[in-house]
């Protein structure tokens, strides 16, 4: 990637760039429909209606509301037709309404309002849009004001809002992101990498979604989705890269040297991550809902190119930058005597794994209390109740639902097709089903009769609602005439029925998926399954809340939303992108528990690492992805606040209380266990070459042996540090290359104080080869190992009284801190020499 960085850039700036220019033109194809399974029921009826009657209005419903007088005003009523009648034809297709024929059906029972129905031109919900936004501002009449209700204007407030919330959102989350990076890395120019390539992201995946919009239909939240993954886990995928770069630098390899290594070890967890986001997105795509789809292709594609960017465009930003990536420092303040990186997440782990049993059981039941809400949970469709109870359009479809029930989208379409449709006493049947208020004939012909049947409830997503339509679709039709039934309550019956048909596949997939690839990582039969339930407890907290707070309406006064059933197809994607986020942060904290446990750390040894090496990370990552995707939660439209106040709640609980605390808890209560694979599928997983820790390929440990020597490639610093053990410690060496990584005592332990090391006649003897185990395997009783934490070479190292400037002007005075690190093995540690610039 070094070598062809300038080729790198260009490639991906062009076509980044021209993604974005032509991915604009996305936005004006947008659909707010493809809630409804088409091979559905309901979706048959209204099919049936449309071949044989044509398009049966209500696109648009405009309600006139006198200023004084009533709607039989005839100079009202003149002034009403003449604007109908100059509405442009290729927008609308067809009027109807109360003007001029005065039907009784399209006047309020108190004669104050009546309305005008029109349709629009249009085969799809996205043309629809667009011939509304042509006429929306050409109904209204002097002497009386107009309401605009149905789906068009529904549709076009909801997107409008979505659209100004959704740059509303980054506008906010940006520039906070940019700041809690300046904090992460401390310089301007590490901190803008990350949020450019999230940039980039969300500019591609308008691209792709442009080009899906041609052949499928695209929902307007598809576009929310792309911003809001693209943005987040590029920023996150940007935090390991260039952290990583940065600690390569810092260790003294050449920028070409430390982006090889990042993309070849951060690089690698991006693409584990990736992977299995992206599986759980394409499991919408197993739904047969449009929206669902959308969703996923718009997920999909962020996610895809924030690791694709990740791994060109930003390792080539990098190999240009070089040592220049930390320009533009930020000086924060820092208290004298802090206590080293990962000194406070062992110290977390160690209470812990003192008492796990006393951190699981607590943290089990409230998860499980957190989840009790799910008990009583509905599911509805998007319907006004999205929107501020301020929005014109929510107050129309308000105002016809209450004046106006039969022409209402909530009523429920009865349709009889066949020789015998004609049966008008089924209407009375219809009329008898508990719950339906009122029957009313809707339409006739083309062998095919239809009713409207309102229902007593004013929530058509209620049980009651959902009943009566079971109970309609039960009745016998009459003879020779097939029943259909649709309308808005049909319509969730039938999506939550198609939901919960395809629901086991996607469960499966995830499920399936998680263990195959965390297998193939880890080499563990168990821990894949308790990455599972660690992320089913984690999502069912968090839905818990959700419902809770959203339908139940505990807080929906502080956060201006109205209660209401939630929507199937958000619960979905939150549940897929959920799982997928908790799946990544267990993966990068248990890569680093199994590379310390296949060096010889015991469980409770793995643990500590693990939570000292990336509780840092995951929180940085944790609070970076709130930042950017809990600013939806200031969205002014309901969905998009669903999704925000999700995605706090999930990511606090996931990378706190269920990865920092009952993860380390289980791990110390499965003890060996946890490690443990059948002989042959170990063997298939080490054949598969997935495993995420950092082997002996990439980063060889040390070996110490009578007859070791140096490697050949081994840096020159590396070489003297094996000639400075050998001179002082005897006849044996250090065999290495260029990196140190082994860490096996608890990280943060300081080393006790001691004086110069002895020289060669001091020393002790070396036990053979065969006796000295390869540091990182588990020594023996008795037997010693070198511990070397995370010091890679070459680096200035502290010596007493100067600074030198390779480590042969060490000397034999080096102060290699000698100390006991229980009664098994004695440990040499040299974690404290880290590079000059960090010692005072």
């Amino acid at each position: 990637m070094a070598r062809f960085r300038w080729a790198v850039l260009a490639v991906a700036v062009i076509a980044v760039t021209a993604a974005g220019v032509w991915g604009m033109g996305v936005f004006g194809q947008l659909s707010e429909g493809g809630y409804t399974d088409p091979g559905s029921e309901s979706s048959r009826a209204a099919e049936v209606v449309r071949e044989a009657l044509g398009p049966q209005g209500g696109d648009v419903v405009a309600i006139y509301r006198p200023g004084q007088g009533s709607i039989d005003d005839p100079a009202l009523g003149r002034r009403i037709e003449a604007r109908l009648a100059a509405l442009p034809k290729s927008s609308v297709t067809a009027v109807a309404g109360y003007w001029p024929g005065r039907a009784g059906q399209f006047a309020a029972a108190d004669r104050r309002s009546a309305v005008a129905v029109l349709t629009l031109a249009g085969e799809d919900e996205g043309e629809k849009l667009e011939a509304f936004r042509e006429i929306g501002d050409k109904l209204s009449v002097a002497g009386a004001t107009v309401q605009l209700a149905g789906g068009a204007p529904l549709g076009d407030a909801s997107a409008a809002r979505s659209t100004e919330d959704l740059a509303f959102a980054e506008a906010v989350s940006l520039p906070i992101v940019l700041i809690l990076l300046l904090f992460i890395f401390g310089s301007l120019v590490a901190a803008s990498l990350p949020v450019l390539v999230g940039g980039c992201a969300v500019l591609g995946s308008l691209g792709v979604l442009h080009a899906v919009a041609y052949t499928h239909d695209v929902n307007s939240f598809a576009v929310n989705v792309a911003s809001l993954l693209g943005l987040g886990m590029a920023i996150d995928y940007g935090l390991f890269m260039v952290g990583r770069f940065r600690e390569e630098q810092s260790f003294g390899r050449t920028p070409a040297q430390a982006v090889a290594r990042t993309v070849a070890t951060a690089g690698r967890t991006v693409v584990f991550s990736a992977t299995l986001l992206m599986i759980a997105l394409a499991g919408l795509l197993l739904f047969p809902q449009g929206f669902l789809k959308s969703l996923a292709y718009g997920g999909l594609a962020a996610v895809a190119l924030a690791a694709l960017l990740s791994l060109t465009l930003l390792p080539a930003l990098l190999a240009v930058l070089g040592h220049r990536v930390d320009k533009l420092p930020v000086r924060l303040p820092r208290r004298r005597g802090s206590r080293p990186p990962g000194t406070g997440w062992a110290t977390l782990a160690d209470v812990v794994l003192r008492r796990p049993v006393l951190v699981a059981l607590p943290i089990l039941a409230g998860l499980v209390v957190l989840a009790a809400p799910i008990r009583g949970v509905q599911f509805g469709e998007n319907d006004e109740r999205v929107l501020p109870a301020a929005e014109p359009a929510r107050q129309a479809v308000e105002a016809l639902k209450r004046d106006f029930p039969a022409l209402s989208s909530a009523g429920v379409l009865v349709v009889l097709r066949g020789p015998g449709a004609g049966d008008g006493s089924f209407a009375q049947a219809v009329h008898q089903v508990p719950g339906v208020a009122t029957v009313t004939p809707a339409g006739r012909g083309g062998g095919v009769v239809t009713y409207t049947a309102t229902l007593a409830g004013t929530d058509p997503f209620s049980p009651a609602a959902r009943t009566a339509v079971d109970r309609i679709r039960a009745l016998p039709p009459p003879p020779g005439a097939e029943l259909l039934v649709g309308g808005a309550t049909a319509r969730n019956v039938d999506s939550l029925a198609a939901t919960a048909d395809r629901l086991p596949l996607m469960v499966s997939l995830l499920v399936g998926a998680t263990l195959l690839l965390m297998f193939l990582a880890f080499g563990s039969v168990l821990l894949p399954v308790k990455a599972v339930v660690m992320s089913a407890l984690s999502l069912s907290a968090t839905f818990g809340i959700l419902v809770w707070i959203f339908q139940d309406g505990h807080g929906a006064d502080l956060l201006r939303i109205t209660p209401a059933p939630l929507e199937v197809g958000i619960v979905v994607l939150m549940a897929a992108v959920v799982f997928g986020l908790s799946t990544d942060y267990e993966v990068f904290l248990l890569s680093r528990m199994v590379e310390a446990r296949t060096r010889g750390a015991t469980t409770a040894e793995a643990v500590t690492t693990g939570l000292a090496r990336t509780g840092r990370v995951i929180s940085a990552a944790a609070i970076l992805l709130i930042v950017v995707t809990g600013a939806f939660a200031l969205s002014s439209v309901t969905t998009m606040r669903f999704v925000g106040v999700g995605m706090i709640v999930a990511l606090f609980l996931d990378a706190t209380v269920v990865r920092m605390l009952l993860v380390p808890a289980v791990l110390r209560l499965m003890g060996n266990a946890a490690w443990w694979a059948p002989g042959p599928l170990r063997r298939l997983q080490e054949r598969a070459g997935l495993a995420e820790y950092e082997d002996d390929e990439l980063f060889p440990t040390v070996s110490v042996g009578r007859h070791a020597a140096p490697e050949p490639d081994a840096q020159p610093a590396a070489r003297e540090l094996a000639a400075l053990l050998s001179a002082d410690r005897g006849p044996g060496a250090v065999a290495t290359s260029d990196t140190i990584v082994f860490a096996a005592s608890p990280p943060g332990t300081a080393p006790e104080a001691a004086g110069p090391v002895p020289g060669p006649a001091a020393a002790p003897a070396w036990p053979d080869p065969g006796e000295l185990p390869v540091a990182g395997s588990a020594p023996g009783p008795g037997q010693s190992r070198i511990t070397l934490e995370e010091q890679v070479l070459p680096a200035p190292v502290r010596a007493a009284g100067r600074r030198p400037e390779s480590l042969s002007d060490l000397g034999p005075t080096v102060d290699l801190g000698n100390r006991r690190s229980g009664p098994p093995s004695d440990t040499v540690d040299l974690s404290r020499y880290g590079p000059a610039a960090e010692q005072p």
